[in-house]
């Protein structure tokens, strides 16, 4: 029987040094693999991605890994596994990278079992952009958007509401979005003090003030046209409500929401879906143009209670399906409603759909009722093929904990993800490989210079969207855009 099937002799392995650290001279066998965090054990990463730092999630007094891919070894260790970028450059040109981890407790070195790290060819869109916000329920007041270079772990501020609000006038932004993944032509929401919508497009910045006596409200969650000045929104009278016995904290519903367009050029806005009995939200544009798709729930009041109590009180009555309604460019005329994933039928609620570049694949958000299911513990990911019309949960990105607010990159090869597998209270930006057949590989954490640092970080990640490159304008800018008055838009 050969050495490797004793899991607890000593044996004698080679020097190496890199890092400074040293591979131990003797150690037992471990069957099983490292526990590590963040967990990159046989995940998938593009080729330009920043390096994986990780640090023992169990007992240890000190851990060593060394990295082997082709020619190249690196080790690494102390604390912390913290390769530097020269080094995993190196590492990430050979593709397929192995790592041992050996953990030490007291005198006693342990080597457990190898596992990998695969170098997809397939690159990443360098920057991603995203909300910044504490799991307080009801302060907003210290908010930022963000944005983090993926090829290495610089990060930005986008915009601080703090620079608009005053003692005893806050402000609270929220949905930032972009036109095809363009940095220089993107939106976001100001609510409460200075309130209204900030439209960046190709070096101009503007206030815009879309509230109008003829609309539900401003516009709330926006679909750019991928080519056309055109901006479709839905339109909500949005609350929220929180349990006591609950394992959701909160719930955030609508008690009422249509869905309308607006058109930069021209300044009007105008009502595409607007029925009472319907609950219209998440709008997403076809990647060709001539679809936009949607979410809606049936809801009919009886009007014998306050509406928001009825609302509260029949929540999980609430399923809302994905439906599509054709677009002609030339004419800007929308069609009649298709129906395109019946989540009712299942006795669930489907939101957020989001089409892969090449118009392949939709993913959306799944949960027993409600439509904001980032609050949902049951909320999972799924696959619908709209070639062969099969949906299916996402088996491998899921987790037993909240999956939601999804995008994906430019190449439709890697889908960007909020989950809260790590707590349960925080959500963290996840990603994972998807091939052309629609398969996903191990979803890996987003990786920072500290593998400790979101354990630290006492925020959420809200609304992960991927770039082109950085933002420019500097948010000084956009805090004295939002100072002036908003454009009114013109309801047609």
């Amino acid at each position: 029987m050969g050495k490797r099937f004793l899991p607890f002799y000593l044996f004698t392995f080679l020097l190496l040094s890199s890092c400074g650290p040293r591979v131990p001279e003797t150690y037992k066998t471990v069957r099983s693999l490292p526990a590590i965090y963040p967990d990159y054990t046989n995940v998938t990463v593009p080729v330009n991605i920043a390096p994986l730092t990780f640090e023992a999630d169990s007992a240890a007094d000190e851990l060593v890994a060394c990295f082997k891919a082709g020619s190249e070894e690196v080790v690494c260790g102390g604390d912390k596994v913290q390769p530097s970028t020269d080094e995993w450059k190196r590492l990430t040109a050979q593709r397929d990278i192995i790592v041992d981890v050996y953990m030490r407790q007291g005198e006693q070195w342990s080597r457990y079992q190898p596992f990998h790290i695969y170098v997809s060819p397939d690159s990443i869109d360098p920057y991603i952009s995203y909300r910044l916000i504490s799991p307080s329920y009801v302060s907003y007041e210290d908010l930022t958007i963000n944005q983090r270079c993926l090829e290495n772990y610089d990060e930005s501020v986008i915009y601080d509401n703090m620079l608009c609000s005053e003692e005893g006038a806050g402000q609270c932004i929220n949905c930032h979005n972009y036109q095809q993944y363009n940095p220089e032509r993107m939106q976001f929401h100001a609510r409460q003090h200075l309130g209204g919508t900030v439209i960046a497009y190709d070096g101009e910045v503007s206030k815009i003030n879309m509230k109008n006596d003829s609309l539900l409200s401003a516009g709330v969650y926006p679909a750019w046209h991928p080519w056309l000045k055109l901006i479709v929104y839905s339109t909500n009278k949005t609350h929220q409500s929180f349990h006591t016995t609950n394992i959701n904290k909160i719930e955030v519903f609508d008690s009422e929401s249509d869905m309308m367009v607006f058109n930069l050029e021209t300044n009007e806005v105008t009502n595409i879906e607007n029925d009472p009995e319907e609950f219209e939200v998440f709008p997403f544009w076809a990647p060709d143009g001539k679809s936009l798709y949607y979410c809606s729930a049936h809801f009919v009041y009886t009007d014998s209670i306050d509406r928001g109590i009825e609302v509260i009180s029949r929540g999980k009555e609430l399923k809302y399906n994905i439906y599509k309604k054709s677009f002609d460019p030339s004419t800007l005329q929308f069609g009649e409603r298709e129906l395109v994933f019946d989540a009712a039928a299942m006795d669930m609620s489907a939101t957020l759909p989001r089409i892969s570049p090449d118009g392949r694949f939709l993913v959306f958000a799944m949960a027993q009722y409600g439509v904001f299911h980032i609050w949902h513990h049951d909320a999972d990911l799924w696959m619908l093929d709209l070639q062969t019309g099969e949906a299916a949960p996402m088996k491998t990105v899921n987790s037993p904990d909240t999956e939601s607010y999804h995008a994906w990159s430019s190449n439709g090869r890697w889908l960007v993800f909020s989950s809260r597998r790590d707590d349960g209270n925080y959500t963290r930006p996840f990603f994972a490989h998807i091939d052309k057949n629609g398969k996903a590989s191990k979803p890996f954490e987003l990786p920072c210079a500290d593998p400790d640092y979101h354990r630290q970080f006492m925020k959420c990640y809200n609304i992960p969207e991927f770039m082109r490159g950085p933002v420019t304008i500097q948010p000084q800018r956009f805090a004295d855009v939002l100072k002036t008055e908003g454009k009114p838009v013109v309801f047609k």
